[in-house]
């Protein structure tokens, strides 16, 4: 399991920190804060700094101005509902580095807050300039990094400042990395594997590296048409990537002795395309799919058969809603087999992304042991892969720099 250095080892009692976090939220067509879960999410980050007599200076991007100061994607915003969260006030810079910046900084007292504008705007952040890098280092003496939603960029907010200061994880990010950590190496068994989402190609680097890890895989959403086609059947409309059929076949051959199985959709909402009409959506094999309808979402079968394999595991890790839960005619699978999950008692870790929308607004959030803030970061952890912004961080067995 991943160990870094955290906020029980940071020196951060009476500094100047420079606090990495992901308010990257939508906004409203007024420009308000829409939902909040991700400024929320960092709030026990942010008031344990504050109540160690830290000043506080916080980085985050908002959306993709690409380099380009766009009015519309200001932090004004963040800093004002940030301020309404904690009861105090936020002050906020119109720059990211600079003289006016560096003024703001300095008149921080022990204990205040102070939003920089959007660091996106800078052309150097995404291209991890060091000596920009060397810029965002000169405003702090320690680094925290709380944003794991962007913790798969190598840009300077993320990576390039810890090689100016030392850096160490928050709350929000060494819970991720517990958390994860622990479905990849010391799981609850048996463990079960939910995977969901359009397509296989974004998904086979999480599975591949969890097959030999896990006892069971339920496979939803428009990715298991693939797999339906290597098996020789018809899916009609149905999203279908052709040049992973192969691949599907691998997969599911490594997977035939799973404890919990390697479950495909028995049955299928279908219609003849998303903006489908409610008389032209109707339940079937996944046998019968006509060659003008899309598999949209698991039926009713599929459903009742996962609620048992949910029910056998100890662990369960999903990522990927299992149907088009935006539209509330194919939303019965993801609302199911969530609902079968928070009941189950089952130690339960979700990815972020679109199911993490789709759980909180089914009002589940609370009931699953954790979900993840983190969308490419947290596949790319399940896949293996080394994050930049957390192998960045020291290790928690080191010598401070």
């Amino acid at each position: 399991m991943i160990r870094k250095a955290g906020l029980d080892e940071a020196p951060v009692d009476g500094a100047r920190v420079l606090l990495r976090v992901d308010f990257n939220v939508p906004l409203t067509e007024a420009g308000t804060v829409r939902d909040d879960a991700r400024i929320r999410a960092a709030l026990p980050t942010i008031t344990e700094l504050v109540g160690r007599g830290a000043s506080v200076v916080l980085v985050t991007h908002l959306g993709r101005p690409h380099g380009q100061a766009v009015p519309g994607l200001t932090t004004v915003p963040l800093a004002k509902r940030l301020s309404q969260l904690l009861s105090i006030p936020v002050a906020h810079s119109p720059e990211v580095t600079g003289e006016a910046t560096r003024r703001l900084v300095e008149a921080l007292a022990p204990g205040g807050l102070l939003l920089l504008e959007n660091v996106r705007f800078r052309p150097e952040e995404e291209a991890n300039d060091p000596a920009f890098s060397a810029e965002l280092g000169k405003l702090a003496d320690v680094f925290v990094n709380d944003a794991f939603g962007s913790a798969h960029r190598a840009h300077s907010s993320t990576e390039g400042v810890a090689h100016f200061l030392p850096a160490y994880a928050g709350r929000l990010m060494a819970n991720e990395l517990m958390q994860l950590g622990r479905i990849l190496d010391q799981p609850a068994r048996p463990l079960l594997a939910i995977m969901g989402g359009s397509k296989l190609s974004t998904k086979l680097g999480v599975i591949q590296n969890l097959l030999p890890r896990i006892d069971g895989l339920c496979l939803g959403g428009a990715m298991a048409a693939t797999f339906l086609r290597a098996e020789g059947i018809a899916t009609g409309q149905s999203l279908v990537e052709e040049d992973f059929t192969e691949h599907a076949r691998q997969l599911q051959s490594r997977g035939s002795g799973l404890r919990l199985g390697f479950n495909l959709p028995a049955d299928a909402v279908v219609a003849p395309g998303l903006d489908a009409a409610p008389e032209e959506v109707h339940t079937c094999a996944v046998t019968e799919i006509g060659p003008k309808e899309m598999l949209l979402d698991i039926g009713p079968a599929t459903i009742a058969s996962w609620r048992d394999v949910v029910e056998a595991a100890a662990t369960v890790v999903w990522n990927g809603p299992l149907g088009v839960y935006e539209n509330p005619l194919f939303a019965s699978g993801t609302r199911a087999v969530a609902e079968a999950v928070a009941d189950s008692g089952a130690v339960s870790v979700t990815g972020g992304g679109d199911l993490q929308a789709a759980i909180e607004g089914l009002g589940l959030t609370s009931k699953f042991t954790h979900v993840s803030t983190g969308g490419g970061a947290t596949l790319e952890f399940l896949e293996g892969r080394s994050l930049p912004g957390v192998a960045a961080l020291r290790d928690s067995d080191e010598e401070p720099r």
